[in-house]
């Protein structure tokens, strides 16, 4: 069949459906329509008792007005730079992107001009995150690098799932030369993200268009009717019972007349063709309706028209909606809506990155039943850090300067060769999916796929673990100044159900390891037996970390035995590679290695809340605006929250979704 091309329109209406499209929703005014009524009934000769002219005028002058409105509204929700060339990309052509470029189609990544076939993506458009994403291409495509005539040789298949609206997730395989490669998100650009960080890379378009998931994701846009419009709607409609309960007297009243005394002036005014008196009293009732339209208001439609656009220029020059800093005024990007605007009652809001500035700092950490980061004075009163000296890290050339901790007692335990306190941040440092870029030796920097990560990592290479680079297969860290390479042999990535991640690496002496980081509610059901002791312990400093409203990790490790790892890798390798339920058959091989953990302890971070946070709930408060807040945090971490903005809490953990009214 014919390939799809890649337009898509984002705007109601176009040059042709417009004045269809848009009639029909106006006339789903009750007045408008009764007008249209009118209008057809001044054109019977019999009936018509003025001219038609004076309904159409006002019908005519109130649709133009409101259809220009919506014209306008349309035009600013709908436009799209693009040049025309993009209309022309279709399935199977391959295409070059270059840093800052608006991905176009939904593509499988080729290569890049970056090291290890990387490509770094902002989904700010599809999922509001504005943090930085990894891609990477598989090695056997990465290595035909920007030789145009290679790519267009390469000769392979890909199979994929049909079109659809998961933005998480995507399943297909490429077959090139008998061996079958898996592919999954981390090797799709989707439409909708932007090139960052990353000079060019060529892709293979896989669906364009409408089968694009950000234009799968699109719903149809509904017609909004507000509760004004409603009760317009409805008052009018009470008119029309008046009207017609009048124009009923008038034409018995007609009907009786002409029964009555009619028949004395047929003389000099002689009925129409002999009609009878029930048919005169017909045809005066509709002449009634004709000369007492003007009962119905339709100027009442123009006026609350004129109105909301008053409205939404106050929105507009609204000061205290004003924000200085950024110079952005408050804009009403619409004029229907406005008035709706004083009914809110609720206001659901996301947490992370919305209430917070999703900006993490590494805070406080237990290892091994130890809990790090307060600061205690010799009374055993807890000091507030503004009194301490921060860690000077200066024994570590590789250290992230920025990076600021109270708590000395850290320091020592890695100084001493602590073996849990090295096994904690060796995990730390090995266990992410952080890339690392080194443009002079020792100055490095992070690309975290989200802060959290950031976060621990950065702290891992403060404390002596410093991850400095990875490929595809392996993982460079320098521990206390010895650079070493640790084979990796699997992610075991993390997903919303999972909410967990591990690897399983090979250090440099032979010895195999998975490190698992999760929800401590996770990860305490896959521990072994021997950890109780340790993990009443924990739990205990968890809800401290908790109750401060920081967000908290749980880590554990598990030494491997080389012949089982084999054959589970042999497994792994047929799973990922088949098309039917990958997903759920890979979440069963995680499971079966993911148990007997030792626990090695948790993780505390710190999310600030975003300026000025406590005081808009408090504004929203006083208008009787109920603030219900979804999160994902432990119940511990809500209450610091709702303690300085009174914010209800409705949390998701794992499978149940508890709201809390406050």
């Amino acid at each position: 069949g014919g390939r799809l091309t890649n337009g898509i329109k984002t705007s109601k209406y176009n040059p042709f459906t417009f004045l269809p499209l848009n009639l029909f929703e106006q006339f789903q005014r009750i007045a408008n329509a009764y007008f249209l009524f009118l209008l057809v009934l001044q054109v019977i000769p019999q009936i018509s008792s003025l001219s038609w002219f004076t309904t159409v005028v006002p019908l005519v002058l109130v649709l133009t007005v409101t259809a220009a409105k919506d014209a306008t509204d349309d035009l600013v929700k709908g436009r799209q730079l693009r040049s025309e060339k993009w209309m022309d990309v279709q399935v199977g052509d391959i295409i070059k992107l270059e840093n800052n470029q608006f991905v176009t189609a939904d593509l499988l990544l080729l290569s890049s001009s970056e090291p290890l076939n990387l490509v770094y993506i902002e989904t700010a458009e599809l999922d509001g995150e504005t943090n930085l994403k990894v891609r990477q291409a598989l090695t056997v495509t990465g290595d035909l690098g920007e030789d145009v005539e290679k790519l267009a040789d390469f000769n392979g298949e890909v199979r994929c799932e049909p079109p659809n609206n998961r933005l998480d997730r995507f399943t297909g395989t490429l077959t090139h030369a008998g061996q079958k490669y898996p592919l999954d998100n981390e090797k799709i650009l989707l439409r909708g993200c932007t090139l960052r960080n990353t000079g060019w890379c060529f892709g293979l378009v896989l669906f364009g268009g409408p089968e694009t998931k950000l234009m799968q994701n699109c719903g149809k846009s509904t017609f909004k009717r507000t509760s004004i419009d409603r009760l317009m709607n409805v008052l009018v409609l009470c008119i029309f019972g008046f009207l017609a309960f009048m124009c009923v007297i008038l034409a018995i009243g007609n009907c009786l007349w002409e029964l009555k005394a009619g028949s004395q002036f047929t003389v000099f005014l002689p009925r129409q063709d002999g009609n009878s008196a029930g048919f005169s009293a017909f045809l005066t009732f509709w002449s009634y309706v004709i000369i007492l339209n003007t009962v119905v208001p339709i100027s009442l439609y123009v006026s609350v028209e004129i109105i909301r656009l008053g409205n939404s220029f106050y929105i507009d020059w609204d000061r205290k909606m004003y924000h200085p800093r950024n110079d952005t005024p408050a804009e009403a990007r619409t004029t229907t809506l406005n008035e709706e605007l004083g009914q809110i009652k609720y206001v659901f809001s996301d947490k992370t990155g919305t209430l917070t500035q999703n900006i993490m700092t590494f805070n406080k950490c237990s290892i091994n039943g130890k809990s790090y980061g307060d600061v205690f004075d010799y009374a055993g009163q807890r000091l507030d850090i503004t009194e301490v000296n921060p860690v000077d890290f200066s024994f570590n050339p590789l250290a992230d300067p920025r990076f600021v901790f109270h708590d000395h007692a850290l320091v020592e335990a890695v100084k001493l060769e602590n073996p849990e306190v090295h096994a904690f941040f060796r995990l730390l440092a090995l266990c992410h999916t952080v890339m690392a870029e080194e443009k002079k030796e020792g100055e490095l920097s992070y690309q975290a796929q989200s802060p959290d990560e950031g976060a621990l990592v950065t702290a891992a290479r403060n404390f002596g673990f410093v991850f400095r680079s990875r490929t595809p297969d392996s993982v460079s860290i320098v521990e206390m100044g010895e650079q070493r390479r640790y084979e990796l042999l699997a992610i075991l990535d993390f997903n919303n159900v999972r909410k967990r991640m591990s690897v399983i690496v090979r250090s440099p002496e032979g010895k195999l390891r998975l490190y698992c980081k999760g929800a401590d509610t996770i990860v305490y059901e896959r521990l072994h037996q021997s950890c109780g002791k340790l993990m009443d312990v924990t739990t205990e400093h968890m809800n401290e970390f908790a109750g401060e409203g920081l967000r908290t990790l749980a880590l554990a490790y598990r030494d491997l035995d080389q012949e089982y790892f084999s054959q589970w890798k042999q497994r792994h390798h047929e799973v990922s590679t088949s098309l039917d339920d990958r997903d759920g058959r890979l979440d069963e091989l995680y499971e079966e290695i993911e148990t007997d953990l030792q626990l090695l302890g948790a993780t505390a971070i710190e999310d600030k809340l975003q300026d000025g946070v406590p005081q808009t709930i408090e504004q929203l408060a006083k208008a009787d605006i109920k603030v219900w807040v979804l999160t994902g945090d432990k119940q511990g971490t809500q209450f610091q929250i709702r303690y300085p903005s009174r914010v209800s809490l409705c949390s998701v953990r794992t499978t149940e979704v508890t709201l809390k009214w406050v």
